[in-house]
């Protein structure tokens, strides 16, 4: 199990391949890979914060918990912070199990904590300012159906 915490951007290709070639006995692997998106056009960056020591702890938590209830062969949650340009990876999940189901179901699990639970915050910055990024229902519902 890997998780980072850190400022520096990271290939998703490389990662993945990183990932497949360390884990042995999966029939299945799943990767997602979320980009700072910019739905209104007009973002600059993505500014996220977080406490050292108090995320990682969090993630690696949620991924120990996704691990056991999918019976997962190996778990790699990657998440960046700092200042971020539109278009750039901002985080990435990636479960290895023995069938897809289980793979599938725990990056989902694994993704939807990490939208609405991981201790981030984020703030979008545009020409005319910047603005701290509030909590979305819909986020929060998807945790529902966990």
């Amino acid at each position: 199990m890997r998780i980072a915490v850190q400022p520096a951007a990271f290939d998703p290709s490389a990662e993945a391949g990183l990932f497949a070639a360390g884990v042995s006995g999966a029939g299945a692997l799943v990767t997602f890979t979320g980009l700072v998106r910019d739905l209104s056009g007009r973002l600059s960056a993505m500014e996220i914060e977080h406490y050292p020591g108090m995320t990682e702890r969090a993630i690696r938590a949620i991924a120990e918990e996704a691990a056991a209830r999918w019976q997962l062969i190996d778990v790699l949650v990657i998440h960046r912070h700092g200042r971020l340009a539109p278009g750039e990876p901002i985080m990435m999940v990636a479960t290895a199990a023995a069938h897809r189901a289980e793979a599938f179901a725990a990056a989902e699990f694994l993704m939807d904590y990490l939208k609405s639970r991981a201790p981030f915050w984020k703030k979008e910055v545009t020409a005319d300012g910047a603005e701290w990024v509030a909590a979305k229902d819909e986020d929060e519902a998807a945790l529902w159906r966990w």
